[in-house]
């Protein structure tokens, strides 16, 4: 266990029930932060109860929370959920990149990419990155003391993935982007890190089950083969947890990675290595 005790974190892309923002939320709120978690709204009369369900979460744990709604490719929002979170806490001292665009429609080859589908996922995993650092990273600066800031990449950002162009781009850009910021940010004792995490079984895996399952197949049915392909294939026998990749997050925002910076480290059971 890591001592976060004192600690302040935001973590984007948080609202999914199964998702990796909400393991990451739930795993540094046990390790003793509070936590403001953000997304865009959620969908009206959806069961499962999005951003406010995922405070309750971390309220129920004994810590403080906050849900922020906002776009993280819109830099008046970004800087607007800066300042809710420290309206809230006073401080910032790790931030937690993980807000995605939505997977589908992107999950084409080039030649069948539209445009506007290209703009929007560079936008978000992208720019979105970009503009979420800028603001943390000023407000770390002129509080001094350090802090945290965890990129989320892909080992679709360290290998290219047919169908996978625009998707593939945008977390290629978010390794470099990391390397770049850790040196920037070093001598302010920030640390930046990326994770690249291989399949997680999320709602995701739907999304872009929908985007390239073949003809006459139900998206549902080619999520499952997806699920058992990536099984099959993984050295250590199964598809990856949210919490598989909470628990990186979780060792990067804390003290014991304090020499580690600039990384980008893979989470896949060893189906990617390096």
């Amino acid at each position: 266990m890591y001592d976060l005790s004192g600690k302040v974190a935001l973590v984007t892309g948080a609202r999914g029930e199964h998702g990796i923002g909400r393991a990451i939320a739930r795993r540094l709120a046990q390790e003793g932060a509070d936590v403001a978690v953000n997304d865009l709204p959620g969908r009206a009369g959806a069961a499962w109860g999005g951003l406010p369900a995922v405070v309750s979460d971390i309220e129920r744990m004994g810590r403080r929370a906050v849900g922020i709604t906002a776009d993280v490719s819109d830099p008046k929002q970004v800087e607007a959920m800066m300042s809710s979170a420290l309206d809230r806490f006073g401080r910032l001292d790790i931030l937690v990149n993980n807000a995605a665009a939505p997977a589908g429609p992107d999950r084409v080859p080039v030649v069948d990419l539209h445009e506007d589908v290209w703009d929007h996922v560079l936008d978000v995993n992208a720019k979105g990155t970009f503009l979420c650092c800028r603001a943390a990273a000023r407000h770390m600066i002129e509080r001094g003391g350090g802090g945290r800031i965890i990129n989320m990449s892909s080992t679709s950002g360290k290998r290219g993935v047919a169908r996978f162009a625009a998707y593939c781009a945008s977390k290629f850009a978010v390794i470099g982007f990391t390397q770049a910021l850790a040196l920037e940010l070093a001598p302010y004792r920030i640390n930046v890190n990326a994770i690249c995490p291989g399949l997680v079984d999320t709602e995701r895996v739907l999304d872009i089950a929908g985007g390239m399952k073949p003809q006459g197949t139900s998206a549902e049915n080619f999520r499952d083969q997806m699920r058992e392909n990536a099984a099959r294939g993984n050295p250590l026998g199964r598809i990856g947890r949210p919490e598989d990749v909470a628990a990186v997050a979780a060792f990067l925002a804390s003290a014991e990675s304090d020499y580690l910076t600039g990384l980008a480290v893979t989470v896949s059971g060893g189906s990617v290595m390096g």
